[in-house]
This record gives structure tokens, sequence and C-alpha cells, in this order.
């Protein structure tokens, strides 16, 4: 039975979805003279906190960039022991998703992922399929930009099928041949270790996202600094594009309309 969702007052709108790049595992090993596998190994604890407690706030969905397609670049030994923590990650961790009624969802081109390390996503995937708290999606051998190849080819095929008319095509057709096409787009992006890039990251789904990058690295993220970014997104407001002639405002009144914005 999941635990009741327990979300703060931050003084305004709370996101919905949530998108992290987490990054700095190999910065983080190599700045205490450890090797990289270790800074990837404590980074699972980091999972495990922000997981739990963004599932025990009330956040809808939570999308983690753990493997771009850029990935496989990196040498054999790494991406082979990243495969290897995944599938480990993935059966210690199965208690807590059901203990927080999570359900899990790869994202990616999920076929490139090795044969163990797949079948225990697919195995997960069912596992939690049932659950009704939040959408746990995992980026496994993601890019962005291969998104969008993949989905323009499949629309390219239904165009020549005649099953398509291309006149017919707007962003929304084009959204539905993307990897998930029904989750919605996050309200906001952390990334982690300072760098400010999205790394190929959900380009199309990130359009109108608020961003917070922190200088920590991924391994020592934790609540206070998923507290940090809450308060930060509270602050904002979102135009996606438009004005918002409210008139002079005062810093309550503003509060004010944050919030009804968000509900």
């Amino acid at each position: 039975m999941p635990e009741p969702i327990e979300r703060p007052d931050l003084g305004g709108p709370f996101p919905e979805h949530l998108a992290v790049i987490m990054d700095g595992n190999g910065r983080w090993a190599e700045q205490r003279g450890l090797r990289r596998v270790f800074g990837h190994r404590e980074g699972v604890n980091s999972v495990r906190e922000t997981v739990t407690e963004c599932a025990r706030m009330g956040v809808k969905s939570l999308t983690l960039y753990a493997f771009s397609v850029e990935n496989w670049k990196r040498p054999r030994v790494e991406v082979r022991y990243l495969m290897r923590l995944l599938r480990r990650f993935l059966l210690d961790e199965r208690a807590t998703l059901m203990d927080n009624g999570v359900r899990l969802r790869g994202l990616g081109r999920l076929a490139d992922l090795p044969g163990e390390a797949r079948r225990t996503l697919e195995e997960t995937e069912r596992l939690t399929a049932r659950n009704d708290g939040m959408l746990l999606r995992l980026a496994l051998s993601y890019g962005s930009r291969t998104e969008l190849g993949d989905a323009a080819r499949s629309l390219a095929r239904d165009v020549a099928a005649g099953r398509l008319d291309p006149e017919a095509i707007d962003d929304e057709t084009l959204r539905g041949y993307l990897y998930d096409p029904e989750t919605p787009d996050p309200d906001l992006v952390i990334r982690t270790a300072g760098e400010l890039r999205l790394s190929n990251f959900l380009l199309w789904q990130c359009s109108y996202s608020e961003l917070f990058v922190t200088d920590v690295c991924w391994p020592e993220f934790r609540k206070p600094q998923l507290l940090d970014a809450l308060r930060a997104y509270a602050g904002r407001v979102r135009r996606f594009g438009g004005l918002i002639d409210d008139g002079p405002r005062t810093e309550a009144s503003a509060r004010q309309a944050r919030a009804g914005r968000a509900s």
C-alpha cells in the first residue's frame, strides 16, 4: 500500500512531470580518486531517493536520462558495467517501486539493450503495470534526434502507404509518432553537475519546460536538492511564448496568479 501523498507547500505551482539529466557520476568519483564506476554505483542511491520522494510528493511522471545513444561510444568495460548496474537496479528496486505504487516504463531504442537487461526491464514493466501511482520513465539508449528520426520515418511510411494525408500533418500528428506520445511534456527539467545544455534529451518535449541547473553532481543529489529545484519552479511564471498582462502586482498577487494557472 503506497504511503499517502505529502506534497510540500512551496508557495506556487507544483510540477506534474519532472525530468532529470543525471550528470556528474564519473566526475564525482574522479574528484575523490576513485574509478568512474564508483560514481555510477553511488548514483543509484540518488535514483532511489529521488524516485521515492517524487512518488511521495505526488509527482505524476518522472523521466530519468539514464543512458543515451551516445553513451554506447564509452569504453566497453564501462558500458558493460552500466548494463549490469541497470539490471541489478531493476531487480533490487522492484519492492520499492511496488511499495510506492510506481509504474516503470522504458523510453528509447530498447532493442539495443543487452538481452538480460532488456528482459529484466520488460519483466519489471509488467510487474508494475497495474500500479496507479507515479509513472517512472527510464530513458535508455535514448537520443532526441534519434527519436525524431524514427518518428519521421514512421510518418513517411504512413504517407507513402496512403494512410496519412501530408496536408493534415501538424505538430500533434508528429507527437503521435514519438516513443511515448501519451505522457505530457515535462514541466521542469533538472540538470546536475552544472552543465548548461540539454544533451539531446527530449528536445521536442522540452520546448517550453522550465530549466533548473545545480552544480551538485548526481551522486550527491538528494531530497534537499530536489526541494531546491521545486522551490525554484514554484517561483516561475510560465508564459508558453505568450504575454501575461495582469497590470501591476504585488508579490502576494503574483503568487496567487501562479497558483491559479497551475490549478
